[in-house]
């Protein structure tokens, strides 16, 4: 895993595919707005039916996680002045998850299929982003 630092604080998480771990491997810190881990379970493995309670949460920014399913693509992270201060390739199996900093995206093969999952709800994308 790696962790992306800008001025000493880690603003994204890169998880490649080839560094899974057997069973359930959370990637992020439990301080963060979204939480994202990986599982790795033979057949078989049941897992506890649950669901989630109520607990009321306050954020104050969306934080966003993208899976690549299939194919590669390039993510270029901007620093405070809107400049990349860092370009990282993914592929197929890898995991970025974006905590705090500006981010775009170049898809880099045909036939990507990426997942994207962020907190909400969603407002509205004047309220949400501001471009780069």
């Amino acid at each position: 895993m790696k962790e992306i630092k800008y001025k000493d604080k880690t603003v994204a998480i890169l998880h490649s595919y080839s560094e899974w771990k057997e069973g359930l491997d959370f990637l992020t810190p439990d301080e963060t707005f979204i939480q994202a881990g990986t599982w790795w379970y033979e057949s078989g493995k049941k897992l506890k039916a649950h669901r989630h309670k109520i607990n009321v949460r306050t954020t104050d920014r969306t934080q966003e996680t993208v899976i690549v399913l299939n194919g590669t693509m390039r993510i270029d992270f901007y620093d405070e002045d809107n400049n990349i201060f860092l370009q990282e390739i993914v592929k197929t199996g890898d995991v970025c998850i974006i905590l705090t900093v500006g981010h775009g995206y170049q898809i880099l093969e045909d036939n990507t299929k990426i997942v994207e999952v962020k907190n909400g709800p969603f407002t509205s994308v004047e309220m949400d982003k501001e471009l780069i």
